[in-house]
């Protein structure tokens, strides 16, 4: 299967499947010196693991993270950082049914098409438990940039039609509520709403909002390499993403030039905008103010309700899916989301270092 790496200098490789043995990733390009500890990576990693809260699936994981590789005395030694998280609560028995038949909304029918044979069992390769490598990589490069002076932050913005108050924001309720909204009061509006939907089998779906403080201007290229069009590869690869949207996004098609144009002026002797429809880069490239991007995720396609689906004889069928389901992906997709903005500036700003010869002559003049 090709197509599991992401990243240019930083890259990472995940493995893994949602009922196999154990799931992980592998981040070659990470600078030597970084100061690392496990805990650095276990504090994102339980922020995606299930079980938490009434409104995630039941299923029980510790996601204990276990490094292997690529760390020495609480410092990254510029090897390739080598990280595993087993699954120990794996019930694969609840999935032995849906072999012979396509489930709606999922990958079944798309991955016996292209390979011919699939590991049923939770979803294998397209479970979003495969978002452990991604998160725990993530955490390392949040870490690189922090160094920098870079923030990313990832919150949700809605579930259904229940939309936070930006004017009640408060970063603390981002870890304190199981919606991961900022706004204590949407977050039990969002509660009682998901409560609904669980009690008519159904499911939800939102809206993840993130930030990047603290970017410089420059990073990213001109054509293939953009800067936007990294981020938008890199937060659409989470499986349950379906649209995604930086700055004004939709809203910029139906205004006027002189509306969504960010007006440029003097700052104290730097270059600053008006205003920030552009999300933070222009032509593909950072310009210095924070950058903004908007994920929309579907409903979990698990549910309880009857559905109409074909099984592999061809034929028309009903079925009510078993097993363990969130009735919203969107809390726990919120560090997915960060962890991938993450890597992708990361990745930006180990790139952008070779821009200039100047900056070659930075490191290597003597």
């Amino acid at each position: 299967m090709a197509g599991s790496s992401f990243g240019n200098i930083f890259q990472i490789t995940t493995w893994g499947e949602s009922h196999g043995a154990a799931l992980g990733v592998v981040i070659d390009g990470c600078p030597a010196g970084l100061p690392l500890t496990p805990n650095d990576i276990q504090l994102y990693l339980d922020r995606r693991k299930p079980g938490q809260t009434r409104i995630s699936t039941p299923r029980k994981e510790s996601d204990a993270v276990e490094i292997l590789s690529g760390i020495f005395e609480d410092r990254t030694t510029g090897t390739p950082i080598s990280m595993l998280v087993r699954n120990t609560s794996q019930h694969s028995a609840d999935y032995s049914e849906i072999a012979n038949y396509y489930r709606p909304g999922h990958a079944d029918y798309t991955f016996d098409v292209k390979y011919g044979f699939r590991d049923y069992r939770g979803g294998g390769r397209s479970s979003g438990r495969e978002t452990i490598g991604r998160v725990a990589a993530g955490a390392v490069a949040a870490k690189l940039l922090l160094e920098f002076g870079i923030n990313v932050t990832a919150y949700t913005e809605s579930i259904g039609p229940i939309h936070i108050n930006m004017d009640k924001f408060d970063q603390n309720d981002i870890l304190s509520t199981p919606t991961c909204m900022p706004d204590r009061d949407a977050s039990i509006q969002a509660e009682s709403f998901l409560a609904d939907c669980m009690r008519s089998y159904d499911s939800a779906g939102g809206v993840i909002e993130c930030t990047i403080d603290g970017v410089p201007a420059g990073l990213g290229d001109p054509v293939f390499e953009k800067l936007d069009a990294n981020l938008s590869k890199a937060i659409m690869s989470i499986g349950a993403v379906k649209s995604i949207e930086i700055g004004a996004g939709t809203k910029a098609a139906s205004r006027h030039g002189s509306e969504n144009n960010d007006f440029f002026y003097m700052d104290d002797g730097k270059v600053a905008k008006r205003t920030n429809h552009a999300g933070g880069i222009l032509g593909g490239i950072s310009d210095g103010s924070r950058i903004f991007l908007r994920a929309y995720v579907k409903p979990t396609p698990s549910i309880f309700s009857p559905q109409e689906t074909v099984n592999k004889q061809g034929e028309n069928i009903e079925i009510s899916i078993k097993g363990r389901h969130d009735p919203v992906i969107v809390p726990r997709a919120v560090v997915v989301v960060e962890a991938m903005a993450a890597l992708t500036v990361a990745d930006a700003l180990l790139m952008n270092a070779s821009a200039k010869l100047t900056n070659l002559k930075k490191i290597y003049d003597r």
